[in-house]
């Protein structure tokens, strides 16, 4: 079967697995400190912080923002339900809003009818890992969160998304563009926010045991006792995910040519099938991360099933969130994000792919559009 997503590994990340479990220390430590420092220089997003997952990063996110309880926090509806339930579990209420049907970001027209005294913020998704039009957004001098969870390596206007906002998130879980097996990171506007974010990570203590120990060893003998600063919850990464972060630091670069091979065969090939409608390419001046490829097609489900029937597996990211009873929304009517949600299929894109198996993909579409007269 072929797969919709995935990533990249090889010996420099088991290799630094295994020199984490042979030192016997595989939560946190050392490790994250350094791929902190690396990420941050990589990447020059310059207040950067390590916690354990994407989805954890977007509920630190909300909390930084110190919202007044109840607050409106305007989103896309077409985006992964961690962004909706970070607003939750913060404390506030997610206002969905519709994308632009060309490029799945959120626009600034999508936004304003739905400001009211109670919007506090606006959540923004770089959707694939197109950057969304942030200055449009940041006109309307609202606190900006943006989820670059597929943008660990895009641009707009020359900077780093996830670091253009008030406070920002990526994904280092097992199928993005960079991976750590599991982890997230959180980038903040405000220096002061990110040695907030350092301490809330750790139940809101900031500090272990030892290091408290090694910091005060002349001037504190019970090392042991401790102040919390603020309740929250344990979003500590460890040695092991930042290893493997590590070692991808080293081959990312690599793994984002291989995206982009892909991203510019299945451009080139589709571009005769009048049916298939591509996604778009950065703006200039913009960089794309190449996380996912989404078509649009009228025989959406037809073409998954045919797909499917010949191993190769596709998906749709995402099933709008307004359209979920959970959030008490269902009878908004958001017409672009549920036209996605009846012809959009996100297919295979990752370094893992072998020609053969692109190639394979393309055929399967040609044979596709022959069989249904497309």
């Amino acid at each position: 079967m072929i797969s919709v997503f995935g990533s990249l590994v090889g010996d420099e990340e088991i290799a630094n697995v295994t020199a984490c479990m042979k030192s016997q220390w595989m939560g946190f430590g050392g490790s994250v400190a350094k791929f902190e420092q690396r990420f941050s220089e990589k990447y020059a997003v310059a207040n950067f912080a390590m916690v354990d997952s994407g989805s954890n990063a977007l509920f630190m996110a909300v909390s930084l923002l110190n919202l007044p309880r109840g607050s409106d926090i305007i989103l896309p509806s077409f985006t992964w339900v961690s962004c909706a339930q970070a607003v939750i579990m913060a404390g506030h209420r997610p206002l969905f809003c519709d994308v632009d049907p060309v490029t799945m970001n959120v626009r600034r027209e999508d936004v304003e009818p739905l400001l009211t005294p109670n919007v506090r913020a606006i959540m923004v998704v770089h959707y694939a890992g197109l950057a969304v039009e942030l200055d449009a957004l940041l006109d309307l001098k609202l606190p900006i969160i943006e989820d670059a969870a597929h943008a660990v390596c895009s641009t707009y206007k020359g900077r780093p998304c996830g670091a253009i906002g008030d406070v920002g998130i990526y994904s280092f879980d097992a199928v993005k563009n960079l991976t750590t097996g599991e982890g997230g990171g959180i980038a903040c506007r405000e220096s002061t926010w990110i040695d907030r974010a350092k301490v809330l990570r750790y139940c809101g203590i900031g500090k272990s045991g030892f290091e408290a120990a090694v910091a005060n060893a002349k001037g504190k003998s019970r090392w042991w006792e401790y102040n919390i600063a603020e309740p929250f919850i344990k979003m500590l990464p460890t040695n092991i995910a930042a290893g493997i972060g590590l070692a991808q630091l080293d081959r990312i670069d690599q793994l984002q040519i291989r995206r982009a091979e892909v991203w510019a065969a299945y451009q080139r090939e589709f571009a005769s099938m009048p049916w298939v409608r591509t996604p778009v390419e950065a703006t200039t001046g913009d960089t794309h991360s190449y996380f996912t490829y989404c078509v649009r097609v009228t025989k959406r489900d037809e073409l998954a099933r045919f797909l499917l029937d010949n191993q190769v597996y596709t998906t749709l990211r995402y099933h709008p969130l307004h359209l979920n009873g959970l959030y008490g929304q269902t009878n908004v009517r958001l017409p672009n994000c549920e036209a996605l949600n009846e012809d959009a299929l996100s297919i295979p894109l990752h370094p893992r792919l072998s020609d053969d198996e692109v190639g394979k993909v393309i055929e399967l579409f040609k044979m596709f559009g022959k069989t249904h007269a497309l």
